[in-house]
């Protein structure tokens, strides 16, 4: 009943990961709508907002849901906001995100040679495929292969991640203390709504009360 008539094709969803159908500004605004009307405290809500923001600075890719998840339930945090907070780190932001994170990180642990951009998610994506390579090898007559992982690990995941911490707290902070503010008006004006609807609904019944006194 709910599926599509014509379902997308793989190079159509590719296409919708990097951009939207309505586009991102279309994105974050429903991002920002579902989150304003979540059915919960606004502290709640933006600690897990927060969450999903600090996670988007981390290198887990493919892990982001699950990890947001786990760091809104540790801090009481909402787990839906902290999975709509991850949209925060998407293909538009996510280069952004790394080559700073990276720089930064090489630079606190001392690493040293040049960065190259464009070589952080190469690595990523060849030593996703050694891991994987590595987990089926018992299973096939793949080679096992961990040389590379040691390169990967000291220039790239380690500066990630360290280098991740600092811009992930100043991002996630900015977040919460923008969010509060913004759900708290909504469920202001929402009970304002609410008490309107009540006092027209009672002075409706009044008014109908007085005209039909013998009902």
């Amino acid at each position: 009943m709910f599926k599509r008539r014509k379902p997308r094709s793989y190079s159509q969803l590719a296409t919708e990961m990097i951009y939207p159908r309505g586009g991102w500004r279309r994105a974050s605004q429903y991002v920002l709508h579902r989150i304003r009307r979540l059915p919960d405290q606004p502290q709640r809500i933006a600690r897990g907002f927060a969450a999903g923001i600090f996670v988007s600075f981390t290198p887990l890719f493919g892990f982001h849901f699950m990890t947001a998840a786990l760091v809104a339930w540790a801090i009481r945090g909402n787990i839906v906001a902290a999975l709509l907070g991850t949209f925060v780190g998407n293909p538009l932001t996510f280069p952004f995100i790394a080559v700073l994170s990276v720089s930064l990180g090489r630079w606190m642990l001392g690493v040293e040679g040049k960065l190259h951009p464009h070589l952080i998610f190469e690595e990523f994506t060849r030593a996703s495929g050694d891991l994987w390579n590595n987990v089926l090898a018992p299973f096939t007559d793949r080679a096992v292969h961990w040389q590379n992982f040691d390169h990967f690990w000291d220039n790239y995941f380690l500066p990630y991640v360290v280098g991740g911490i600092g811009p992930g707290l100043i991002v996630s902070a900015i977040g919460y203390y923008l969010t509060v503010p913004v759900i708290r008006a909504y469920h202001k004006r929402r009970a304002r709504k609410m008490a309107a609807r009540i006092a027209r609904a009672q002075a409706q019944s009044a008014a109908s009360a007085k005209d039909n006194p013998e009902a």
